[in-house]
């Protein structure tokens, strides 16, 4: 049973990966034997999310990208392979959310960023790795939504519209290469003290009602998230596809007493 959650061996590709719930999954991928690529637009964060796991024994490798681009997810895709030799684990972590609002003001550039980013980008990384991995019958591919695929929102419509397609996007991607031994998941956070939502969560009235409806009774920490990337990326996973992984704090599964 040791070797549940070993990843000696594998290369992880890790898309946002510098900074709040990305550089929590680099790092224990990392620590569970992983080679892993820390990936994202600014390379200073990235190698210092390197030098953090090659100081502790680990190997990483830092490379930039934008995912909004193609041409930038191909050249990714193509130095790992040069860094590691193959693509085990893919983790699609990086999103954005430009715009806060109705959705009967969001300009049609700014829906356009979030569907390009959280979900195009997504399938882009699909079309690029799943071939390597039919050949070996063999990956793990894990998408980082949100809760807020999972129900309506005033102010962020386009950004809940866009986690709702990759959990689909997750099940497409799972009934087709199951038979490849490919497993597709998606993890569902709630909302975690990261930079990306520091919007939220530092807005006194918005943390308050969060809370209040959180049972376990505070909010997410970056580091909330790694133990579920690690079980998809690992043989604890092997019999696990489809699926939607809610990280909350009870949030979904109602509000707490008193």
């Amino acid at each position: 049973m040791k070797h549940l959650f070993d990843l000696t061996g594998k290369t992880a590709v890790v898309t946002g990966g510098s900074k709040g719930i990305g550089k929590a999954i680099c790092l224990a991928l990392a620590a569970h034997g992983a080679n892993v690529i820390v990936a994202s637009r600014k390379i200073d964060g990235c190698q210092a999310v390197v030098d953090e796991i090659r100081a502790e024994g680990g190997e990483a490798t830092a490379l930039s990208c934008n995912i909004t681009h193609r041409e930038d997810l191909e050249k990714l895709v193509r130095q790992s392979r040069e860094a590691y030799g193959r693509i085990d684990i893919m983790i699609a972590n990086a999103a954005v959310n430009p715009f806060m609002g109705s959705n009967l003001d969001i300009p049609d550039d700014a829906f356009q960023k979030i569907m390009t980013c959280n979900v195009q980008s997504n399938l882009w990384l699909a079309q690029m790795v799943i071939p390597e991995m039919q050949e070996r019958q063999d990956g793990a591919f894990i998408i980082v939504s949100s809760i807020g695929g999972l129900k309506g929102d005033r102010s962020l419509g386009a950004y809940a519209i866009s986690k709702a397609a990759d959990f689909q996007l997750a099940r497409n991607l799972a009934v087709e290469f199951g038979k490849d031994n490919i497993r597709v998941n998606c993890i569902a956070p709630g909302l975690v003290k990261t930079d990306f939502a520091k919007a939220l969560w530092t807005d006194p009235e918005r943390s308050a009602k969060r809370l209040k409806g959180t049972p376990l009774n505070r909010l997410g920490e970056p580091e909330d998230l790694a133990g579920i990337a690690v079980y998809l990326a690992a043989p604890a996973g092997a019999w696990t596809t489809g699926q939607v992984f809610v990280v909350d704090g009870g949030v979904m599964a109602g509000a707490s007493a008193g």
